[in-house]
C-alpha cells in the first residue's frame, strides 16, 4: 500500500484578538491567573457576519491548496474536523464544499473534539493508502467564542478558547518511508462526561428549555484536575506508541506538535519525553485552545517558520474530550 504525504497545509485566525485584560471586564478573573494557569495571553474571536466555522475553514484550504500546486476541483474527498459546526445539521463539510465550489465529491465530519484534526487525518490517510482516493483535504475549523459563559460562573473555561482554522492537503507519498507512517488513535468513554457540554441534547424530551439556559448547562464543564491527570498520561503513551510502531526514539524527533491545550501540559510533555523546547511546538499565548483547529494551525505555523522542513520527522499528539486521543508520525 502506498503512503500518504501532507501536501500543503494552511491556516487562518479572525482579526478580532481578545486579550486577558479584555476578559477581566467580563468576569472576575485575572491576566496573572490566566497566564500562569494556562500560558494563554490572547485569543482571536470570529466576528458574526464575518466568519463561520466553514468559511475560516475554506481560507485555510486555500492556502493548503496552494502550497499543495493544486485546484480545488481537484480534491478527491473533504474531511472536516469540528465540534461547532455552523448549524446542527447539515455537517460543515458540505458547506466548506460549497464556500470551494465544487460539486458532487464526498464531505465527511468527524467529531473527536480535541483529537478531531488527528483522526480526520488518520481517515484521510486509509483513503489514499487504499487507492480509493488520490486527493483530500482534512480540516479542523472551530468558533467558540459564541458558546462561552462570560460570567464568573464560567471563567475557568471561557479563558482557555479562541477560534480558527487549519488545514491540510493529503496526496499520494513517492515513497513509503516518506510521508504519513502510521497515525494511532484511542478513546475511553468512561469519562465523557468530564469535559463536555450537555446541552442541548437529544436524550431529553425538549432539547432546549429554559431552565438548561438559566443553569447553564448549554456551556462548556469542565474538571480540570481529571483532564490534566489524564492528559499528561495519554500524550506521553500515544506518542512512544507511534514512535515505537516505527522504530524510533524521542531522540530521533525533529518537531512535535502537541494539541495547544494548556501550556503546563505542553511543558510535561517535554520534560517527560526528554525533548528541549525548541523541538516542542507551542502557539497557544497566540491562540488559545482551539479544539480541532489547534494541531493544524500549529503544523501550519511551524512550516511557515521554518521548523518543519524536507526530510523532519514530525509527531502529531492530541488529547480532549471523549476522553479521545491520537498522533501521527510523519516524514516531510
Amino acid at each position: 500500500m502506498r503512503n500518504s504525504k501532507i501536501s500543503g497545509v494552511g491556516h487562518y485566525v479572525p482579526e478580532k484578538v481578545v486579550t486577558n485584560k479584555d476578559l477581566e471586564k467580563l468576569m472576575d478573573t485575572s491576566d496573572e491567573w490566566i497566564r500562569e494557569r494556562t500560558g494563554i495571553l490572547e485569543r482571536h474571536y470570529f466576528e458574526e457576519g464575518v466568519d463561520t466555522t466553514a468559511n475560516m475553514a475554506a481560507h485555510a484550504a486555500r492556502k493548503a491548496l496552494k502550497m499543495a500546486g493544486l485546484e480545488a476541483q481537484e480534491l478527491d474527498l473533504i474531511v472536516f474536523a469540528t465540534l461547532s459546526p455552523d448549524y446542527v445539521f447539515p455537517g460543515s463539510g458540505v458547506l466548506l464544499q460549497r464556500e470551494l465550489g465544487l460539486k458532487e465529491i464526498p464531505a465527511l465530519d468527524v467529531r473527536n473534539q480535541c483529537s478531531g484534526f488527528i483522526y480526520a487525518l488518520s481517515v484521510a490517510d486509509q483513503f489514499i493508502k487504499t487507492g480509493m482516493y488520490n486527493n483530500v483535504l482534512v480540516v479542523g475549523s472551530e468558533i467558540h467564542s459564541s458558546g462561552l459563559d462570560f460570567t464568573t460562573r464560567g471563567r475557568n473555561v471561557s479563558v482557555i478558547f479562541g477560534d480558527g482554522a487549519g488545514a491540510a492537503v493529503l496526496t499520494p507519498a513517492s515513497s513509503n518511508d516518506k510521508g504519513i507512517l502510521s497515525t494511532h488513535l484511542h478513546a475511553d468513554g468512561e469519562f465523557a462526561e468530564e469535559l463536555a457540554v450537555l446541552d442541548p441534547g437529544s436524550n431529553k424530551k425538549e432539547r432546549l428549555t429554559h431552565e438548561m439556559l438559566d443553569e447553564g448547562t448549554v456551556f462548556p464543564v469542565m474538571n480540570g484536575n481529571t483532564v490534566f491527570k489524564h492528559a499528561v498520561t495519554r500524550f506521553p503513551e500515544v506518542i512512544e506508541e507511534a514512535l515505537k510502531a516505527n522504530n524510533y526514539q524521542p531522540t530521533d524527533i525533529d518537531m512535535l506538535i502537541p494539541h495547544q491545550a494548556n501550556l503546563r501540559i505542553t511543558s510535561y510533555i517535554q520534560q517527560k519525553m526528554g525533548l528541549p523546547a525548541e523541538k516542542v511546538f507551542s502557539n497557544i499565548h497566540k491562540y488559545g485552545n482551539t479544539t480541532a483547529a489547534s494541531v493544524p494551525i500549529a503544523l501550519s505555523e511551524a512550516v511557515e517558520q521554518g521548523l518543519v522542513k524536507e526530510g523532519s520527522l514530525v509527531c502529531l499528539a492530541a488529547f480532549g474530550s471523549g476522553f479521545t486521543w491520537a498522533s501521527a508520525l510523519i516524514r516531510w
